[in-house]
């Protein structure tokens, strides 16, 4: 069983990939943000960058272990994709690709002012984006990576036959 990871600056079109793959090549679909909520992986709140504090060694561990449990599953599914900013953080031994989203940042300013994003999260998003954080993060834990930017959007079709469908 295989297991993508999907990564990038929040904005960047991580969740409609993730959705549109895992349907398209028939693996199991894993939204951190609900993953962390189930399992009460949040460590509190940050009320001044107006978001949940992660241990993304604790979440590391949880998702580690959610893989073998939909592994263990027998399911008819042929892989695991994981949504979130945060997935290229799992050890690259446990990840088969780790594909990273970018946007151009304008657009990327545009769709996190249309998420309604307070000023201070979209300017550090922005800044995420520029410096390249989860890609050059991806790179150092080893990953192998498939960039893919989203600025003008996607074809879910050509993705999907690079990934063997």
């Amino acid at each position: 069983m295989r297991t993508i990871v999907i990564t990038g600056t929040p904005g960047t079109g991580k969740t409609l990939v993730s959705r549109k793959l895992a349907s398209r090549l028939k693996f199991h679909y894993i939204d951190v943000n609900k993953f962390i909520d189930k399992k009460k992986l949040s460590e509190g709140f940050d009320k001044k960058r107006k978001s949940r504090i992660i241990d993304v060694n604790k979440l590391g561990h949880a998702l580690i272990k959610e893989i073998r449990a939909v592994e263990k599953q027998n399911r008819r599914e042929k892989g695991i994709i994981i949504d979130s900013h945060l997935s290229h953080y799992l050890p690259g031994h446990h990840v088969d690709l780790c594909i990273v989203m970018k946007c151009d940042i304008k657009e990327l300013s545009k769709r996190l002012k249309k998420k309604k994003f307070h000023r201070k999260k979209i300017e550090e998003n922005l800044q995420a984006e520029i410096f390249d954080i989860c890609h050059e993060e991806a790179k150092q834990l080893h990953q192998k990576i498939l960039v893919i930017d989203t600025t003008k959007g996607f074809n879910i079709k050509d993705l999907a036959k690079k990934l063997g469908d």
